[in-house]
Order: structure tokens, then C-alpha cells, then sequence
């Protein structure tokens, strides 16, 4: 885990995970694009996102597409944001129990 926080701590690394959200399965290229970072600078954010486990690559010909994995994000929301809300969340669906049972 703290090495997907640790590649989600740099903007630019979230600003790739964005444009995959965005359109999944983009080439090397195409994220290029939307940058303003050389190719090589791009590989090595791409390959720390591969390395924690955020992003997933498949070979289509000579070019690789790289595709968003949200699990480990979502394992994060488990553990930190899911424990902090599940009180509130409790609150609310106790007190809307309670207002729809004095209904008349």
C-alpha cells in the first residue's frame, strides 16, 4: 500500500491515472500528448503507476495500451475512508428508520 501512495502523491502521475479514467487503454503516445513531458519522462511516472499496482499494460502489436487497475484505490477507500464513515453512515440510516416508522 504505501507504494500506491507514494505514486499518488505526484500531480502528474494522478493527472495520468485522470486521462486514463477518462479513456482507457491509451498508448505511450497518446498520454504524451496530453502532457507536457517528454516520452521518457512519461515511461518513468508509467512505470512507477505499473509498479503500485494502478495501471496495467497489454501489448497490442509494437505499441503497449496502458489501462487504469482501480483496485488498489478502492482497497484504500476501504481501509481509511469505509472506517471513518461507517459511523455516519450508521446515523443516518438509523435515524431513517426512525422517521419513516413515525410516519403516519
Amino acid at each position: 500500500m504505501d507504494a500506491v501512495f507514494r505514486a499518488l502523491a505526484d500531480p502528474t502521475r494522478r493527472q495520468l491515472l485522470d486521462s486514463l479514467h477518462h479513456r482507457n487503454g491509451q498508448t505511450l503516445n497518446a498520454l504524451c500528448e496530453r502532457t507536457d513531458m517528454t516520452r521518457q519522462a512519461v515511461t518513468k511516472h508509467l512505470a512507477i503507476l505499473e509498479e503500485a499496482n494502478l495501471i496495467t499494460t497489454v501489448r497490442n502489436g509494437r505499441e503497449k495500451e496502458h489501462y487504469l487497475n482501480p483496485v488498489p484505490i478502492n482497497e484504500i477507500a476501504e481501509r481509511w475512508i469505509g472506517k471513518f464513515e461507517r459511523g455516519r453512515l450508521t446515523a443516518l440510516s438509523d435515524l431513517k428508520k426512525r422517521l419513516e416508522r413515525e410516519e403516519p
